[in-house]
């Protein structure tokens, strides 16, 4: 039976009231019975040892009822579960302290404070909001998709029986996209090399060579800031015959080891970089992530300055190239250049080699060819015309043996003679010839491999080598249908 106390003894006569009881799986649970009140107390008492004799004998679903704990648990005890998840998969911290952070705006903007409270109606209205104030697609859909991710969790582990975020469609980014990336061409690259070597700057810590090899090899590799971040001098494998890279795969986005293979002369600026480098030494020693992007655009800037000039002793080129957006940090179409903009370049170069598409999905490693043919399609002009020009012609004619008009060898199906070339009147009378007059057998050829010498068999009344019956009575009418029908054609001849 249970039992109300209060812990303290006289000490805590104004406390609330204790209660122990033994639940459904035969186990003494003790936990408050929140009230002062001994009359509310005993009620609440007599209700949960009810219950668990209830669930006991069947009468009520231990999983419902499972489910109906969860859910009066605070949403904040979940969203601390949840993060452990993600730190158990090894999710990087960044992506975990955004996505935690996400959930938590949201679940205070939405009020909800139990796992109960979840429903569409209040995540819709959130995002009817987001999109009134102003904010893009992609921002939404980063919200949504993070709390959609939580009630796949919550259903996965038995928590809640069922999604209530399932019927939440997030917007498409593509509809309103506030960034775009730009990639840069590869006269601006010449530039932007000879640019940084001729100035020498030391920029952010970073020399001139060694922005030039980071850039470059970012360009080569298509890896991403964090990737190249990662790089050490053991990465490297600078001295076969093809040059790569491997990137571990606790670094990369995907959590997949990647070998990026480099062109000859990139390897070479690598190999002089890194002649005095320890193995475990890092490649670039780049800036604060944040500052990465900040430093290529003011190589860019400096970059343009200097193509500028070269043009100052012609008034008007030099005016076309004021003009112009070679090697802008933000274009007139308001596409954008930052730190990503390199491995942007590395699809945009290989797209516009004519690359097959999935060629450039495995050099940028994206999860599927759709993926790669979303971003790239468009710098693949014509493609489509291309590839109807190359199939086969419909109205070609075809390859014939004999000129038309003239008739085929009735026995060519049967008689090696006609296939080399024999007439059709000397392969019938030799098969016309008995076997008392015949002065060699008649070869057959196996009408399932006409063009294989072994299967050519020969067969005579004495034998029937290779046939599907041993009784001379039936071969011995089957030559003679033979010889009937070849009569028939030399005749018609």
């Amino acid at each position: 039976m249970a039992s109300i106390f209060k812990r303290g003894g006289s000490k805590n006569r104004g406390g609330a009231y204790t209660i122990q009881f033994i639940d459904h799986t035969a186990k003494r649970v003790t936990k408050s019975s929140g009230t002062t009140d001994r009359a509310a107390a005993l009620r609440i008492a007599a209700k949960l040892e009810t219950d668990a004799a209830l669930l006991r004998s069947g009468v009520i679903d231990h999983k419902q009822e499972a489910f109906s704990h969860e859910g009066q648990r605070p949403f904040s005890e979940h969203l601390t579960s949840y993060r452990h998840k993600l730190e158990a998969a090894q999710r990087s911290h960044t992506h975990i302290t955004e996505t935690i952070i996400t959930i938590e705006k949201l679940a205070t903007a939405c009020d909800y404070k139990l796992l109960s409270d979840i429903n569409a109606d209040r995540l819709n209205a959130y995002a009817a909001k987001l999109r009134t104030d102003g904010r893009s697609a992609r921002t939404i859909q980063k919200h949504l998709a993070a709390v959609k991710s939580f009630t796949r969790w919550l259903v996965e582990t038995r928590k809640i029986p069922f999604d209530p975020l399932a019927s939440i469609k997030k917007p498409n980014p593509k509809t309103d996209r506030r960034h775009e990336r730009r990639m840069l061409l590869p006269a601006e690259w010449t530039w932007l090399r000879a640019s940084i070597l001729g100035g020498g700057k030391v920029r952010d810590g970073m020399t001139a060579a060694e922005r030039v090899a980071l850039y470059g090899v970012g360009i080569v590799t298509g890896l991403r800031s964090n990737e190249l971040r990662s790089l050490t001098r053991s990465s490297l494998h600078l001295d076969g015959p093809q040059p790569f890279i491997v990137c571990a795969a606790a670094n990369t986005k995907n959590k997949k080891s990647a070998k990026q293979f480099l062109p000859q002369d990139i390897a070479q600026e690598l190999r002089g970089l890194t002649a005095d480098l320890a193995p475990r030494r890092p490649v670039f020693p780049m800036p604060h992530p944040t500052d990465v992007a900040r430093m290529l655009r003011a190589d860019v800037v400096d970059a343009r300055a200097a193509w500028i000039d070269d043009a100052s002793d012609a008034p008007e080129e030099h005016e076309r190239r004021i003009k112009t957006d070679f090697l802008v940090a933000e274009n007139h179409t308001g596409q954008k250049l930052d730190f990503h903009s390199l491995r942007h370049t590395t699809g945009s170069w290989l797209a516009l080699q004519g690359c097959n598409v999935k060629t450039i999905q495995s050099i940028m490693r994206h999860s599927s060819a759709i993926l790669t043919l979303d971003l790239y399609s468009h710098l693949l002009p014509g493609q489509e015309a291309d590839s109807i020009a190359r199939l086969p012609s419909l109205q070609t004619a075809p390859e014939r043996l004999k000129p038309p008009g003239q008739a085929p060898c009735a026995a060519n199906a049967l008689h090696t003679g006609c296939e080399s070339g024999e007439s059709a009147s000397t392969a019938c009378d030799s098969m016309q010839e008995g076997p008392e007059t015949a002065a060699t057998p008649i070869p057959l050829v196996s009408p399932g491999n006409r063009s294989n010498p072994a299967s050519i068999q020969t067969w005579d009344e004495n034998g029937a080598a290779g046939t599907r019956t041993q009784n001379q009575r039936i071969m011995s009418l089957r030559h003679k249908g033979l010889r009937r029908f070849c009569s028939i054609v030399k005749c018609s001849l």
